[in-house]
């Protein structure tokens, strides 16, 4: 991991992903959260602030120590007993059926195997636990997915693998089977990097014989 994305990166993003418009996503979204919790990128702790009251405690992953480093401080002043880990989503360590919820924002989108980070997620999901998502990815615009498509080598290098053109519902829908979803363009973001899709997924519950 090089001094860019360790040192700088969890600052720009920092910045950059503490706009008004981005936390109100936050709050709605996580404002349905219950029980035990796992957030998969914790980055620098910026949805903290927004879980409900009775949220108790918290496990994280993030796989850049940068970005806990700059999340001490809110954890620090949160009500929250965060339990973080420096690893990445794609081999969780959690026991299967651990978690009641997991949390994912803006993340998906730069995971090198989104696809078993998926299978990871619903691992640890108990039967009838949610997962909650806002990712940008894929437009509904073909010229925009266009420029997607081109600009997506380079934003993979600017920003820690980051992808700009994941279709964040036909990934999560291939492992989960009762999703509900919504797409949109975001508030104030260019279109290539602003459409937004946003929603829970609901590991289902298991069949007695």
């Amino acid at each position: 991991m090089n001094l860019y994305t360790r040192f700088l990166l969890p600052r720009l993003l920092d910045r950059s992903m503490s706009d008004d418009s981005l936390t109100r996503h936050r709050k709605d979204l996580l404002s349905q959260v219950t029980g035990e919790t796992l957030e998969i990128g914790f980055g620098t702790g910026l949805n903290l602030p927004h879980y409900p009251a009775h949220l108790q405690k918290l496990t994280t992953v993030d796989v850049n120590p940068g970005m806990n480093a700059l999340a001490a401080r809110r954890v620090r002043s949160s009500n929250i007993a965060v339990d973080l880990h420096v690893i990445n989503s794609e081999n969780l360590p959690m026991a299967e059926h651990s978690f009641d919820s997991v949390v994912s924002t803006w993340t998906l989108c730069s995971i090198a195997n989104v696809e078993q980070a998926l299978r990871e997620i619903y691992r640890v999901l108990k039967p009838g636990g949610r997962f909650f998502f806002i990712e940008h990815g894929l437009s509904n615009e073909p010229n925009i997915q266009a420029w997607q498509h081109r600009l997506t080598p380079i934003q993979k290098i600017i920003a820690d693998g980051c992808h700009l053109d994941r279709d964040i519902q036909r990934l999560v829908e291939t492992q989960f089977q009762q999703v509900t979803i919504a797409q949109f363009p975001a508030e104030n973001l260019p279109k290539v990097v602003g459409y937004f899709y946003k929603g829970t997924a609901t590991k289902g519950k298991i069949s007695l014989p």
